[in-house]
C-alpha cells in the first residue's frame, strides 16, 4: 500500500473531521489531560496546529497527526502533539512528512513519546533527547 502525507487545510478541517478524529484521539489519550479531542479540533480549526494525514491511492486516510510549530532561537520545531494510525510509519512516509514539515520552515521534529514510540522512531534518524516527568500541584 502506497501512502500520500498530505496536510488538511483548516477550512476543510470539518468536512474531514470524521475521518481523523479516531487516530488523533489514539494519540491524545497518552498525554492523559494536556489536550481533549474539542481542544484539538479548535486548535486545528483555528489554524494553531497543522492537521496532516495519511492516505492511499482511494483518499482512505490511514493515519492523521496534529503539528505544533514553536519556533526558538536557532531552530523552528515541528512539535507532534498527537499521532495515530497503523502501518503508517516507513522510510516513504517519514521522507514525505519530513518534506512537508521543511515546507513550513521546520529544521527540527520533536515529540515527547512513550518507549515504544521512541523505539520506533530511532528507526527514522530520532534520538531520544530528555525525557519528561510531571507531579500535579
Amino acid at each position: 500500500m502506497n501512502l500520500t502525507i498530505q496536510p488538511v487545510l483548516p477550512t476543510f478541517l470539518h468536512q474531514t473531521w470524521h475521518l481523523v478524529a479516531g487516530f488523533l484521539e489514539d494519540g491524545l489519550k497518552w498525554g492523559e489531560d494536556d489536550y481533549t479531542l474539542e481542544q484539538a479540533k479548535v486548535f486545528l480549526a483555528r489554524g494553531d496546529w497543522v492537521l496532516i494525514v495519511a492516505s492511499d491511492e482511494n483518499n482512505v486516510v490511514h493515519g492523521a497527526t496534529a503539528i505544533s510549530f514553536i519556533n526558538m532561537p536557532n531552530d523552528r520545531i515541528a512539535f507532534v502533539v498527537t499521532m495515530g494510525g497503523k502501518l503508517i510509519s516507513n522510510q516513504d512516509t517519514y521522507k514525505q512528512f519530513s518534506d512537508l514539515l521543511k515546507t513550513y520552515g521546520a529544521t527540527k521534529i520533536q515529540g515527547a513519546a512513550r518507549e515504544s514510540i521512541a523505539r520506533l522512531w530511532k528507526r527514522f534518524g530520532f534520538n531520544e533527547r530528555y525525557r519528561i516527568v510531571e507531579a500535579k500541584l
